[in-house]
């Protein structure tokens, strides 16, 4: 998909998928997630590393749209984009499209960094990272 910072194909489970034969909503979360952990691995951000640094990263609000379902067997590409929200928020856009290209999900969401005593902080390592 043109036009996105990073994309990640995808293939639905059987056991992802509910009583109506197609993907439940709570798994749309699962496949958002991965998508932004595979992203922020290609830009060098490794989760341990910047707890041991004192910084974790939260999600702080999220937005889905859901557009058309999954089915068993269907194949898909999260697609991701970052913005920057706020002094100390950032929001992840993230789209997914099935194989015809039909969109499936729009979704935001919003995250911050917070430190060691618990209090949003947006370092400029992440900044640099995220190309903000």
């Amino acid at each position: 998909m043109e036009g996105y910072r990073f994309s990640l194909d995808f293939k639905v489970r059987d056991y992802e998928c509910d009583m109506e034969g197609i993907v439940n909503n709570a798994v749309y979360m699962n496949y958002l997630e991965h998508a932004r952990h595979e992203f922020l691995h290609s830009i060098g951000i490794n989760f341990a590393e910047m707890t041991a640094k004192g910084i974790i990263m939260i999600v702080t609000r999220a937005e889905l749209d859901y557009k058309s379902s999954l089915r068993s067997g269907d194949t898909f590409t999260v697609c991701i984009n970052v913005e920057r929200e706020s002094k100390l928020r950032f929001t992840f856009v993230q789209d997914i499209f099935n194989s015809d290209g039909k969109l499936v999900l729009k979704a935001k969401i919003t995250g911050t960094a917070i430190n060691e005593k618990g209090r949003p902080d947006m370092p400029a390592e992440l900044l640099q990272a995220f190309g903000l």
